[in-house]
């Protein structure tokens, strides 16, 4: 896993403005590229953007200590953060120039429990895009075995700037 450019500051970060300006896809394949800084949150739980196409991303990462609860498992906080992440920015990648979005509420089903430093594939696939919402489905897979660990879903709210 490769860790991308990613930002040190708030002002290393894309502005509004500069996500407005250009389509989701666009603005995805900036991060994915490093053309944009991707957010700290995937160096704080160690992930990192891996694929994006017109309504799917992958984000890729390995689970770290830093990440267990006190059952010494992966916290439920970390599957969520990946899946929220893959999700929603599977919904961005179908926004046109001058629209955004923001999660409205999202689902996670753990079906197994991922060991601590495997390397995992969270994908996300958009199932609905349309003026006003966004809906999305992602699974985590093991990047070596391919065993699902955990499903989840998502609605998004589409707005204009």
């Amino acid at each position: 896993m490769s860790h991308r450019k990613i930002a040190n500051t708030l002002e290393e970060l894309p502005t509004f403005e500069d996500m407005i300006s250009m389509s989701g896809l666009d603005f995805m394949q900036g991060v994915l590229t490093g053309e944009l800084a991707g957010p700290p949150i995937a160096r704080t739980l160690n992930f990192a953007l891996a694929e994006v196409d017109h309504g799917h991303v992958v984000f890729e990462g390995r689970p770290q200590f830093e990440a267990t609860n006190p059952l010494r498992t992966v916290h439920g906080g970390w599957y969520g953060t990946i899946l929220d992440s893959c999700m929603a920015c599977a919904v961005m990648t179908t926004l046109e120039k001058g629209s955004y979005y923001t999660t409205l509420e999202f689902k996670v089903n753990i079906v197994k429990a991922i060991p601590i430093g495997m390397p995992v594939r969270a994908i996300g696939s958009v199932q609905h895009a349309g003026r006003s919402t966004g809906v999305a489905v992602g699974e985590i897979r093991g990047k070596d075995d391919g065993r699902l660990y955990a499903t989840g879903s998502t609605t998004c709210i589409i707005m204009k700037s």
